[in-house]
């Protein structure tokens, strides 16, 4: 009898855990989604009081309801990143492509250990590069999608050379659609 209500117990805990790290993730996306202007109505379905956001349109969740993609791309979205996508914890696809969002990549995207896609190409963003702290390690394993695909070993490489450049240039921002931005974004 005390085997079972202790196993009781521990199944409804994990249940509990799992629910409440799901409910986390659909504050951080909705959080994320009251930062867009969304003409379209593509986020109609980001309803915040769900148990949580796998049957989101755009959101795919995997066998344990822990948020794996973002799939955004082409959406009509304006507005701007926000940091707390970095806790997204077992985001490994982030497409937000020709969009209009604006801004900056915040640093803490950077802490997306399991990132293997990551496209923000045809939007106005600018700003600053986030290669302090923990950009050097930026886990993108597939390279970082532009128009074609490049190992991010060879982006990192580009986009420290560009901004040791410009650092000596005393320009450390990136602005506008000139030739140096477009290592940044798309047009």
């Amino acid at each position: 009898m005390e085997m079972r209500l202790v196993l009781c117990l521990v199944t409804l805990l994990f249940s509990f855990v799992s629910t409440i790290s799901a409910n986390s993730e659909g504050d951080i996306l909705y959080g994320f989604r009251t930062r867009l202007s969304d003409p379209n109505n593509v986020l109609q379905s980001w309803d915040p009081t769900l148990v949580n956001p796998c049957t989101w349109f755009h959101v795919t969740c995997d066998n344990n309801n822990l948020v794996i993609r973002l799939d955004l791309g082409n959406a009509s979205l304006s507005g701007s990143l926000s940091r707390q996508l970095g806790q997204l914890q077992h985001l490994q696809y982030l497409r937000l492509n020709k969009n209009k969002l604006t801004g900056s990549i915040p640093r803490e995207l950077t802490k997306l250990s399991k990132l293997q896609v990551f496209d923000v190409s045809n939007n106005d963003l600018c700003g600053t590069i986030p290669i302090g702290g923990p950009f050097g390690d930026f886990p993108i394993k597939r390279g970082m999608s532009y128009t074609t695909s490049v190992p991010s070993k060879e982006i990192l490489s580009l986009f420290l050379e560009v901004i040791v450049s410009l650092w000596y240039m005393h320009m450390p921002y990136l602005y506008g659609s000139d030739s140096i931005s477009m290592l940044y974004k798309q047009q």
